[in-house]
């Protein structure tokens, strides 16, 4: 039996854990979040050694260089095997950053009023 050098794209960021389930992994390319080079990708092309894969997951920007192509999904310490992550530090640093805004509401409080939303959205925009 011959080994097998490509992957469909959606069996392949499944397979090295990109994304967490097969489907999940079809609908971000079927959305544009899944690029070889600047063109968007179908979750039927094949990904094969050599090519450079660029995730979009808002709001991080991930580059994946691919080394080689997995029989099957790999455990999380082998992932290193098949993929390198050349995802540059500055976009990493927007996981930390404060511009993800959250308001912590307590349970029970219900939605927030008219008031309340209006002063939400000037602290967001500020």
């Amino acid at each position: 039996m011959a080994v097998k050098n490509e992957l469909r794209a959606d069996k392949f960021l499944w397979a090295v854990r990109i994304f967490k389930t097969r489907s999940i992994a079809a609908e971000a390319c079927k959305k544009g979040r899944v690029q070889i080079g600047s063109m968007n990708i179908k979750a039927s092309r094949e990904i094969k050694a050599g090519d450079v894969i660029q995730v979009t997951k808002v709001p991080v920007n991930y580059s994946y260089n691919v080394i080689s192509i997995p029989k099957n999904r790999v455990s999380a310490k082998l992932v290193s095997d098949y993929i390198i992550d050349k995802t540059p530090e500055e976009e990493l640093l927007k996981l930390s950053s404060s511009d993800s805004f959250y308001i912590k509401r307590d349970k029970g409080t219900g939605r927030p009023t008219k008031k309340e939303r209006r002063i939400i959205d000037n602290l967001r925009n500020d």
